[in-house]
């Protein structure tokens, strides 16, 4: 459990609109020392990111309001959040889902269900 201890204080927003995705990556993470900041969709998440400055952002793809693509432009667009890694989460794992993240200036996907190690490992590359 060593090399968690580098995870300690980062924050980690988790953007779904699933209860139940919410919910895994918070257990998951939560001996790891990480800040766990859930948001249920793009608007709860725009406010939660001005409120906490996350270290980087899991948010899912397929959202009521504003989506991922979307959430994911505004995010990049905002000087003060650019360069804050955003990785879309969805349960479609497609050449053509990955491109459309992408374009919106993810950093990175993540396929539903996703595991623990999963998790932490997009954690370690993007924010240590």
């Amino acid at each position: 459990m060593d090399d968690l201890d580098a995870l300690c204080g980062i924050k980690v927003l988790i953007v779904d609109d699933s209860s139940t995705i919410r919910r895994s990556a918070e257990i998951f993470l939560n001996d790891t020392g990480c800040e766990v900041i859930l948001a249920a969709d793009g608007f709860d998440a725009m406010a939660k990111i001005v409120d906490n400055h996350p270290d980087i952002i899991f948010i899912d793809v397929i959202m009521p309001r504003l989506d991922g693509y979307q959430a994911c432009r505004l995010i990049k667009k905002n000087s003060c959040f650019h360069t804050t890694p955003v990785i879309m989460l969805s349960s479609k794992n497609g050449i053509f889902d990955k491109a459309r993240g992408h374009m919106a200036g993810s950093n990175g996907y993540l396929t539903k269900p996703f595991a623990r190690k999963e998790l932490i490992d997009v954690i370690q590359r993007h924010v240590l």
